[in-house]
């Protein structure tokens, strides 16, 4: 018996065109709908019953904290249908690893959600994104993907939604997690490896049922001669923290550290992390976190600690429960 997988259209390159078929980096984003799409793979009728929406269609570095909540919640309503065994969004991929963990945090369902996009609009002469969006529906299909969370399909690859980043602005491969993918899907069959070892949707405090806004936080990337103004910018733009992306393991330049400093006293939450893109960052390491009551990402990318920190604080004000969050999820 075949699944029933409910697709979620929201633009990106997967919905792109090009005026050739040579340009696989130079196109129009989201023209393309997400029925369009599915028509032109004819083999997807094999493998599930599908029904499809166009919920956005836009490219996901427009993609806002409404947006977030808006897609959440339908993939919510929809999950709660008995007839739906899964759900598959097509996103773009700039911010599909921010997307995915949000997913990954506040869905309560052990139903497979699969995100996907591609990294070449459909008009490419090697276009990516019809065997993505085949490998997704056939992971979101399989009783293996039960219970993982969301996941990001690419290249072949199954991830897990915290852990994967983008990392190439136009390579296949650019979807990497710095632990290696949860498995691989093979001649149509998706192989599991490794499971996801920290707390995700049933194990989380948040429920996307019960969130209808988010605080703000802002993220200041260091480098060498940084103006501590940027802090200053982000603190007096009266957000909720600051996720510091800084140098090596957390390092904090000497005349940024008063910047922070007054951000904590005005009541943001400081997190430490670092533009390395893997590693862990060391809590009273580089700098006195439990004197600064700063907090630090443990091994989460910049991008990922925002996520986190907004949710946490839906919920938490205390430092040391923010933290414990950290080296939870």
């Amino acid at each position: 018996m075949k699944a029933n997988i409910a697709i979620i259209g929201t633009g990106g390159t997967i919905a792109g065109r090009g005026e050739s078929s040579v340009n696989t980096s130079a196109y129009a984003c989201s023209v393309v709908s997400v029925d369009e799409i599915l028509s032109g793979i004819p083999e997807l009728a094999s493998l599930a019953n599908l029904q499809a929406e166009q919920l956005l269609q836009m490219g996901s570095e427009n993609f806002a904290t409404e947006h977030l909540l808006l897609l959440g919640s339908r993939i919510s309503r929809l999950l709660q249908q008995d007839h739906v065994d899964g759900v598959v969004v097509t996103h773009g991929t700039d911010t599909i690893d921010e997307t995915a963990y949000f997913l990954h945090l506040t869905l309560k369902s052990m139903k497979p959600v699969v995100v996907v996009g591609s990294m070449r609009p459909p008009s490419a002469l090697s276009p990516d994104g019809p065997l993505n969006l085949y490998n997704a529906i056939l992971v979101a299909s399989s009783p293996a993907s039960r219970g993982k969370g969301t996941l990001v399909v690419s290249n072949d690859e199954i991830h897990t939604a915290r852990d994967v980043v983008k990392t190439s602005t136009f390579k296949l491969e650019s979807f990497r997690s710095p632990y290696g993918p949860l498995g691989y899907v093979v001649e149509g069959m998706p192989r599991y490896y490794r499971e996801p070892a920290r707390s995700h949707t049933l194990e989380t405090p948040w429920s996307i049922e019960e969130i209808d806004r988010l605080p703000e936080v802002g993220i200041v990337y260091a480098h060498g001669g940084i103006d501590a103004g940027m802090v200053d910018a982000v603190t007096n733009a009266r957000m909720s923290g600051i996720v510091y992306a800084a140098t090596g393991n957390g390092n904090v330049a000497e005349h940024v550290v008063g910047a922070l400093l007054r951000a904590r006293r005005e009541g943001l939450h400081v997190v430490r992390a670092s533009r390395t893109g893997s590693g862990v960052v060391i809590r009273n390491g580089a700098q006195p976190d439990d004197k600064y009551d700063w907090l630090v990402v443990d091994d989460q990318a910049p991008q990922k600690a925002r996520i986190l920190l907004m949710l946490a604080l839906t919920r938490e004000a205390r430092s040391a429960e923010l933290q414990r969050m950290f080296h939870r999820y």
